[in-house]
């Protein structure tokens, strides 16, 4: 079977003879037919956990990189699953590809082509047993035929399918999809992370339409405005020429409602649904405030002696407590978790004024800003001078720092209301917080912290009615017939037991979350991690899922990633960064890091922490607009 003369180069060439399958007569046994390739021999280039497989060459173009398969072992009978880890490679048969004959005769233009074959690298990810993947004891054995597996079964096996759909497999036909009903994947927390321009934006604007169909609140911390149009269908020519080769049509994200800070604009004045709203400063805890302002230690020991003279105002002037009720209530106050009642930053600032005056020496010529302390102005400035104080200087530093969030005007403005946060964790509601006009990291960081509090106590107080809700009915049900029992639904999850979705489920995601929760002030900002410790903590229990989104990962605290089980890694080429990472986040191989600068933009490595083994996903594109994108 020697090939034809005019593919040697000059007869110098041995013969090369064609597959055996060719061969007249030559049958497949039983065993091996439908097979994609064999197992091959170990080599000292082996390694643990991972087999070589060759592949005829008709079989090249179906197994691409990240495909699975089954092999089974035929001398011992046992049966693996594994994954395609690189390859499929093209190697000539009976010679190597890069022997000098071969380099000769191509750098000359011949067009000598030798027969040849495919060969593919995978890694076993587990021993099948009873339908069920268990950690491997063996390897194959050698020559054991080598089946791929279909989409539905490789989706089971890798725990890729649920209600919420990211994407699809690269180099495979399979929709990468995550459960919205499960307790260990979102309340989990998730991570998106990737550099300018990598794709992170679509990542997002696909989580949420998904997200929200499947009837969960999402509340979107948006410091750029980017988002505040994601109530519209997409625009930009590229995301539709995208969407229509996915086989997607352009929508906006249904029952969406942009809040901005009153007197501050919005990226979106057209919004249907746009609100504004102001801060509570009673709400925010003094050590959060102090921390996020990054008052330096006499500035906050100074900060702390005008928050307990205002506190004694207060209850003098019958602001708080007013009775019984609220002396008891008083006393039940955690600072570490929440302000003072009737606190209002106009109201700290007029006494931080009032001690810059007293040790100034000129208490005479001091006018309060708020009317209540204007016309309490004696008693002001009589309990101001019933306390030590010193250094005009770090009073002055002080109250030149409570200007500058105060004078905004956003907290305590009568002209808008605080933000109800058990609306923004409605079932199936979209809440915007546009941020970007406020052209202060500090206040931005104030708002973000208030809402985060405030948004796990809504859904702390609707986690505890859903469980008075669900005892009351069990109590209920108790004395009900085995006939009426069996009627009654299970569940509205198929991973989730009876009665374990509550009615309510929040997605909380944090644009640009490094600004935030920076590894460089987390040493200053023990009070704000741990109020976010706290919330993922507490958020696992009650099914609220925070999502921080970086383009600059190197930025973000080790602590914050340790508080995170789920990733979507777009592209990152910073090697350091990357290194970094892969210290932190388990459960991403090294084909996968190694993939991780050369990403296209869109594609991202989905790692969540129910799946098998992370997934390299072309995420879909956004159908709704995004305000960077067009």
């Amino acid at each position: 079977m020697a090939l034809d003369d005019s593919t040697r180069l000059g007869g110098e060439m041995p013969p090369v003879f064609e597959d055996l399958e060719d061969e007249q007569g030559w049958e497949e046994p039983e065993a091996y037919r439908g097979c994609v390739g064999r197992t091959l021999f170990d080599t000292k280039e082996s390694r643990d956990n991972t087999v070589c497989v060759i592949l005829p060459k008709r079989e090249l173009g179906n197994v691409p990189s990240q495909s699975l398969v089954r092999i089974k072992s035929l001398e011992d009978g046992r049966s693996y699953v594994g994954v395609v880890t690189a390859g499929p490679f093209a190697e000539p048969d009976g010679i190597r590809g890069d022997t000098p004959l071969m380099v000769t005769t191509a750098a000359r233009g011949a067009t000598f082509i030798p027969n040849y074959h495919g060969r593919v690298e995978v890694e076993i990810l587990g021993e099948e047993n009873d339908g069920h993947l268990t950690p491997p004891r063996w390897r194959p054995r050698p020559n054991s035929p080598v089946f791929l597996l279909k989409e539905d079964e490789a989706r089971r096996i890798l725990k890729a399918e649920g209600d919420i759909a990211l994407g699809r497999c690269v180099g495979y036909e399979m929709t990468v999809s995550v459960p919205s009903d499960r307790k260990d994947v979102f309340p989990r927390h998730t991570a998106v992370l990737g550099t300018t321009g990598s794709g992170k934006s679509t990542t997002i604007g696909t989580l949420v339409m998904q997200a929200q169909k499947a009837g969960m609140a999402v509340v979107i911390l948006d410091v750029e405005g980017e988002y505040t149009a994601i109530c519209d269908p997409a625009t930009d020519p590229g995301m539709l020429a995208a969407l229509r080769a996915r086989g997607l049509s352009p929508e906006g994200v249904a029952n969406t409602t942009l809040y901005h800070l009153v007197g501050r604009e919005t990226m979106n004045p057209s919004h249907p649904d746009r609100r504004q709203f102001c801060l509570s400063f009673s709400n925010l805890s003094p050590y959060t405030v102090c921390e996020i302002m990054g008052l330096s230690e006499p500035q906050e020991m100074r900060f702390f002696q005008a928050y307990d003279v205002l506190k004694t105002l207060l209850a003098s002037l019958r602001v708080f407590p007013r009775g019984a009720e609220d002396e008891a209530a008083a006393m039940e106050i955690d600072e570490m978790e929440r302000g003072y009642p009737g606190m209002t930053l106009s109201l700290l600032t007029d006494v931080a004024g009032a001690f810059l005056a007293q040790v100034s020496k000129t208490p005479d010529t001091f006018v309060p800003y708020s009317p209540l302390l204007r016309e309490n102005r004696d008693a002001l400035m009589a309990a101001v001078a019933a306390v030590k104080a010193d250094h005009p200087s770090s009073w002055r530093a002080l109250l030149s720092k409570l200007w500058k969030i105060h004078r905004p005007r956003v907290f305590d403005n009568p002209a808008a209301e605080p933000i109800d946060y058990s609306a923004l964790t409605e079932p199936g509601r979209v809440s915007i917080i546009d941020l970007s006009d406020t052209n202060s990291p500090i206040l931005n960081n104030l708002v973000i912290s208030d809402i985060l509090r405030g948004i796990l106590e809504a859904q702390d107080k609707a986690y505890q009615e859903g469980q008075r809700e669900s005892r009351a009915e069990g109590s209920s049900a108790a004395g009900a017939s085995p006939a009426v029992l069996r009627g009654a639904p299970r569940s509205t999850g198929r991973h989730v037991t009876e009665q374990s979705i509550p009615p309510r489920r929040t997605l909380v995601i944090i644009e640009e979350a490094h600004e935030f929760l920076s590894k460089d002030r987390i040493s200053q900002m023990p009070n704000v991690f741990q109020q976010v410790a706290r919330i993922a903590r507490r958020g696992r229990k009650r099914w609220l899922g925070l999502v921080f989104v970086s383009q600059l990962p190197q930025h973000l605290p080790r602590e914050i990633l340790g508080l995170v089980n789920n990733f979507i890694l777009h592209k990152i080429t910073d090697t350091g960064v990357i290194d970094e990472l892969n210290r932190v986040i388990a459960g991403v191989d090294a084909s996968m890091w190694r993939k991780l600068p050369t990403l296209a933009p869109g594609q991202a490595v989905v790692s969540f922490a129910h799946m098998l083994r992370p997934i390299l996903t072309a995420i879909d594109p956004a159908r709704c607009r995004l305000r960077m994108v067009g």
